[in-house]
């Protein structure tokens, strides 16, 4: 069978690289993919951009089943346009994917079906948006209402980021925010697959968002990532799923608008224990996707095919003991405009321990260079949180590009912990 990826970052290369692991994949076409996509073997790259592309890249291939990596195709209706001819594909519909594009959505459903979240409003009138803020408590939470690559969240310390916020994400008639209380705690990534009923949770994550150490510094994409997650304890993981993804199945289901693919809940865990919901992202997460996609142990192909036959409830899946931990490497002046076309070297070799994962990478006059703002992840396993950062950063060494940036304290919180 042949497979397709769609995207062009980390979590796809790290999709590909796993998805062609399966037996009886005869190539994996990633679209558009990167460098490292296309020196991975039975991979390939191929150029698309619209809906209408990825279709007939789909029937010219004769792919056998797409899977979606990032959000805006789905935002799309891939998915919708996939299914109404018939081919198999692993993602939600445009209308289930509303949990991620549209924070006003995902905020109403939560309050709909009791899933716990923080307190919140919704505007389109900067007046009006400006006028709440003055009287709200600070530390408080701007969110863009629709996509915004990991950019459109706001946590401001101080009520004049908060308005600047305001300012700068209310631009037009069209524009929607919302406003939400901050909430202190640590964050965890939790993902699941879901097959419109039934749910297999993956392995445990937790993000770095932050830019530099310490969590300081502008919002990003993720700046690093490790599995498991200590703060998810088995208590916990059983709380957040009866509180929290199972009421969203569930919800999704009632509505109407069943939901098929990778879900993530971002989870604020409170000083009191109590899990609440920040975000929902409706694909892998990314760096999350790198650590666990470095974990498991189970044929990926076999786990999408169970959700698309509805039988997830039928399968497990198998993960490694072992801690990964990733560091993403970033290129100058990210997350502002990153620079472009710095050449990078990698090392000549790599031990199976340690995966080097592209994402915004091309080769120009044969060479490879920076072609975005989140450039590399730099992924190892370890027996120990310990372990696997000494392995990721010593890999870091051997990688260079100008104007590289990264954290050095990803894995903090569980080092601290240990």
């Amino acid at each position: 069978m042949k497979l397709l990826v769609i995207g062009a970052g980390g979590r796809e290369h790290a999709l590909a690289w796993k998805l062609a692991q399966s037996p009886g994949i005869q190539h994996v076409v990633v679209s558009p993919g990167n460098a490292g996509t296309a020196s991975e073997r039975e991979c390939i790259n191929a150029a698309a951009a619209t809906v209408e592309d990825w279709v007939n890249l789909v029937e010219s291939e004769k792919v056998g089943l797409t899977v979606v990596g990032p959000e805006a195709p789905l935002a799309a209706g891939l998915v919708d346009a996939l299914r109404a001819k018939g081919h198999a594909v692993f993602g939600p519909t445009r209308a289930a994917a509303q949990l991620e594009s549209s924070k006003s959505f995902a905020k109403a459903f939560m309050q709909r079906h009791k899933i716990p979240t923080a307190a919140y409003a919704t505007f389109t009138d900067a007046v009006r948006a400006h006028a709440y803020l003055d009287v709200s408590p600070v530390p408080i939470v701007v969110k863009y209402d629709g996509l915004a690559a990991g950019k459109g969240v706001v946590v401001a310390m101080t009520r004049e980021e908060a308005h600047e916020a305001v300012t700068r994400f209310l631009r037009s008639p069209t524009d929607r925010i919302v406003i939400e209380e901050f909430i202190a705690g640590e964050e965890a990534s939790f993902i699941v697959m879901s097959d419109g009923k039934n749910v297999l949770p993956l392995a445990t994550s937790q993000d770095h968002k932050r830019l530099r150490d310490g969590d300081e510094g502008p919002n990003t994409g993720g700046m690093g990532a490790y599995s498991p997650a200590p703060v998810v304890s088995p208590t916990l993981h059983a709380r957040i799923m009866r509180e929290i993804i199972d009421p969203t199945i569930n919800g999704m289901a009632e509505d109407g608008i069943p939901y098929t693919g990778f879900l993530y809940a971002g989870v604020m865990i409170d000083e009191t224990g109590v899990p609440k919901v920040i975000e929902f992202n409706c694909r892998l997460g990314d760096p999350e996707a790198q650590p666990i996609l470095m974990r498991l142990k189970s044929d990926l192909v076999k786990l999408i095919q169970a959700a698309l036959q509805g039988k997830l409830d039928q399968i497990e899946a198998e993960w490694d003991r072992r801690t990964a931990l990733a560091v993403v490497l970033a290129a100058q002046n990210y997350p502002d405009v990153p620079r472009m076309g710095d050449p990078i070297t990698l090392p000549a070799a790599q031990s199976d321990d340690v995966k080097i994962f592209h994402a915004s990478t091309t080769i120009h006059n044969d060479k490879l260079v920076c072609a975005g703002g989140r450039v590399l992840t730099v992924c190892a396993l370890g027996d120990t949180v310990k372990q696997a950062h000494a392995k990721a950063y010593a890999a870091i060494e051997s990688v260079s590009f100008a104007g590289m940036q990264f954290r050095r304290d990803i894995g903090h919180r569980a080092l601290a912990k240990r």
